[in-house]
């Protein structure tokens, strides 16, 4: 497998090779045959733009187009893959080329855990129609039937014969063909696959330029006359500048142009626009942010240069503790609340940043008419359109090239950065490269929510819930495009919450007001990160109160195998935009990987093993969570010593994520998914004083280190052959509740809030 560069392969896709479109704007695939028809506008209809994914030239090259972004999960290469799989390509064949922005190519957005469950399928029909067709031109130069012939390994063979024919040499009569119908299509069976689901799945994509040092990522573009670029941004969001020192900054050398650059309002709607600041132009980024550090700008500071954490939480928390939007009833909660034993619980996690390694930056050229835009994104095509809007220009002539991602998290999916550079590449004259530091990113991004949540339980003389309410609230993501904003959507509240599984015969769940004051964002898992951790500490402290074992008691509570009905989640649910016909809510999986992951730590025996120790003091905690469709439960051990240090021996992971793809990305994906929550639950912490985010860069919000990271992870992948599920998001929220029953376990002190670096976690 090679990789290419854009414009190599449209010079190579209009040499004579045979091109596959297909429109992704209905439900059916159009194609188009020639790479004439593709490339040239005239030729396409005003109301849809076909879609290209596979090309073949007479070489025998297998071009196929990555359509979402790079970010290190692998869907560069697993989607391409499962084209390249069914058309029956030998992979060394197969190069990969980065698509722009554009929505030529359906969906580009590389997040929700969306891109194999929206694409699988898909691809699977385009390779199947390539397949059929090399297979049909084969057959016509023969003058043989179609049925005594089939691909393998980049070339169609006749049975019962030794011949073999390039897919190359078959080009030209396939251009000829007609697109088959889709009923003709035959898709492989599980058997047949080379790639999908199997252990010796293709090694990633660009994979040894990364691991070299020579893969190219955002801030590695370099442009004749580039300048350097770095924004001065109100330490309060929604803050403007007043008054500044250009001089000053401007007698740096190196610094050429200080100019304002235009933001919100101050009380918003942000959108994914310029924060607005005062910029700083020199000939490279250090000259450049020494100019910044001398311009004493003076900023009106706005209407959120109060806030501060303390009063924040304080008010969260009376939401929560008050009667709120109702989400999801089912039978009577308030007279289920009368009868039996009270039990309740307040949990409050704090705003996170996303902190990826490579800091939001892009690099801009601007002409009268035009504009291209480099750029590390998950969301082109959204790049493309508010680059457009905001430089007054047609989305026709705005280019958003993806680069390779240092990490995401979500953050990328906001593409107010690459808004920002178009606007100072256009203010210049000349292209821009914009960067943003460590502290403007950890200071200036979308904050994963602020949440508060009250869960109360009634208890029957068996000291199971007969009755169960949980208020939530938390700052919702619409506060981002609406000011007026301040409550959780019903489809916030299904990630983790609406969706609990319990069976349960009176349960209501409720949604609070919020007040915010930063620009809020989704960040990997979203709401389930709050959502997953109240849900599942508060089922170990019920089972604490009942004196039982915390996996007997979650079974209980879970019950038998079904499938939870509209009806009873709510009309409101949505169910990650999935059917809940061909993906429910289905306890009967849930119950497997719990089962599944307490089997491989084996559970009872080393909870018995464990609990009462000290000195070091150790513990196992479960939990168990579905999210983004997919089913993940997580068994941790966990050991601390007696100056309070944490560690974490030993992870189990049982996964049921359907057909998994690439199975090695996949468990990477939940190893990963463990590191990323400890560095949540045990440092993640974004705090306001005086309209300000406190932290700045790692010192004070750290990400884990190798000393931080477990001793050991095992991750059981429960393949089957179930719709495919989300992978990137699915591991994080059941960690932390894990983790904290974990802590539990070991040493009898229950904690209910996060960071755990704030806390002393030795027992009284």
């Amino acid at each position: 497998m090679k990789s290419i560069d854009r414009r190599s392969f449209l010079r190579q896709s209009l040499a004579g090779s045979l091109t596959l479109g297909f429109s992704l704007q209905g439900p059916g695939l159009i194609a188009k045959a020639t790479a004439a028809q593709i490339f040239d506008p005239s030729t396409l209809a005003s109301d849809w733009a076909p879609s290209i994914f596979v090309s073949i030239a007479k070489e025998g090259t297998i071009t196929i187009v990555a359509h979402r972004s790079e970010m290190g999960t692998g869907i560069g290469t697993s989607l391409p893959m499962v084209l390249a799989d069914e058309m029956d390509a030998d992979w060394d064949d197969v190069q990969i080329v980065q698509a722009d922005g554009d929505r030529k190519y359906g969906s580009q957005n590389t997040d929700g855990s969306r891109s194999i469950r929206e694409f699988y399928e898909r691809m699977r029909i385009v390779g199947a129609t390539v397949r059929r067709m090399l297979i049909l031109a084969a057959a016509n130069l023969d003058g043989g039937d179609p049925t005594d012939y089939y691909a393998k390994d980049s070339s169609v063979r006749k049975k019962g014969s030794q011949k073999a024919i390039p897919f190359g040499a078959l080009v030209e009569e396939a251009a000829k063909l007609e697109r088959p119908d889709r009923g003709s299509l035959v898709l492989k069976t599980p058997e047949q696959r080379n790639f999908v689901g199997k252990e010796t799945a293709v090694p990633l994509r660009d994979m040894d330029a990364i691991l070299d040092g020579s893969a190219q990522f955002g801030l590695d573009l370099r442009l004749p006359e580039m300048r350097y670029a770095v924004i001065a941004r109100c330490p309060v969001v929604g803050g403007k500048p007043v008054k500044w020192d250009e001089a000053a900054a401007l007698a740096v050398p190196g610094v050429e142009q200080v100019f304002a650059v235009d933001g919100p309002p101050a009380e918003g709607p942000y959108f994914f626009n310029a924060l607005g600041g005062v910029a700083v132009i020199a000939r490279d980024t250090w000259s450049a942010m020494q100019g910044r550090d001398k311009l004493a700008i003076e900023w009106d500071e706005g209407p959120h240069a109060s806030w501060n954490t303390e009063e924040q939480m304080a008010g969260l928390k009376a939401s929560a503790e008050q009667e709120g939007q109702k989400v999801r009833s089912n039978g009577d909660i308030d007279a289920g609340l009368k009868e039996g034993r009270l039990i309740e619980s307040e949990y409050a996690l704090p705003h996170l940043a996303h902190a990826p390694m490579e800091t939001p930056c892009a690099t801009a050229v601007v002409t009268e008419n035009s504009a291209e835009v480099w750029m590390p994104t998950q969301t082109p095509q959204s790049a493309r359109q508010n680059v457009a809007q905001n430089l007054g220009m047609d989305q026709a002539n705005v280019a958003i090239h993806v680069t390779l991602l240092g990490g995401g998290f979500g953050r990328k999916s906001k593409p107010d950065y690459g808004v920002e550079a178009a606007l100072l590449a256009k203010e210049v004259g000349k292209p821009v490269q914009l960067l943003w530091t460590r502290e403007d990113d950890i200071r200036h991004g979308y904050f994963h929510a602020v949440s508060a949540m009250r869960f109360t339980a009634a208890l029957d003389d068996d000291h199971r819930p007969t009755a169960l309410r949980a208020r939530t609230a938390f700052t919702p993501i619409a506060y981002t495009f609406s000011p007026g904003a301040k409550v959780g959507t019903p489809g916030e509240c299904g990630m983790g919450l609406s969706d609990m599984p319990y069976d349960i015969a009176n349960v209501r769940v409720e949604t609070g007001q919020a007040d915010p004051h930063l620009r809020i964002g989704w960040l990997r898992s979203v709401c389930n990160i709050f959502h997953a951790h109240g849900v599942s500490c508060f089922a170990d402290e019920l089972a604490a109160e009942a004196g039982a074992d915390p996996l007997d008691y979650l079974l209980d509570l879970i019950g038998e195998p079904r499938h939870i009905s509209q009806e009873t989640l709510g009309s409101a649910y949505s169910n990650y935009g999935g059917s809940l016909e061909e993906q429910p809510v289905d306890t009967g999986r849930i119950r497997a990987v719990l089962e599944r992951v307490a089997a491989n730590a084996d559970w009872k025996a080393r909870r018995a093993a464990l609990t009462g120790t000290s000195k070091p003091w150790k513990g196992i905690g479960l939990a168990v969570h579905r999210s983004f469709l997919g089913y993940v439960a997580n068994a941790v051990e966990v050991e601390i010593s007696e100056s309070g240090v944490l560690s974490i021996p030993k992870v189990h992971i049982a996964l049921d994520c359907g057909l998994a793809i690439h199975p090695d990305r996949v468990r990477a994906q939940m190893e990963g998914a463990a590191v990323f929550g400890i560095s949540l639950a045990k440092y993640g912490k974004i705090t306001g004083k005086d309209g300000r985010v406190e932290q700045s860069n790692f010192h004070d919000y750290p990400v884990a280190r190798m000393n931080d990271a477990p001793g050991e992870i095992h991750v059981d992948l429960m393949q089957n052959e179930e719709m495919s599920t989300g992978v990137g998001e699915v591991g994080v929220p059941p960690f932390s509740p894990a983790l904290l029953n974990a802590i539990f376990d070991a040493t009898g002190v229950r904690h209910r809030s996060l960071p755990l670096a704030d806390l002393d976690l030795r027992p009284a």
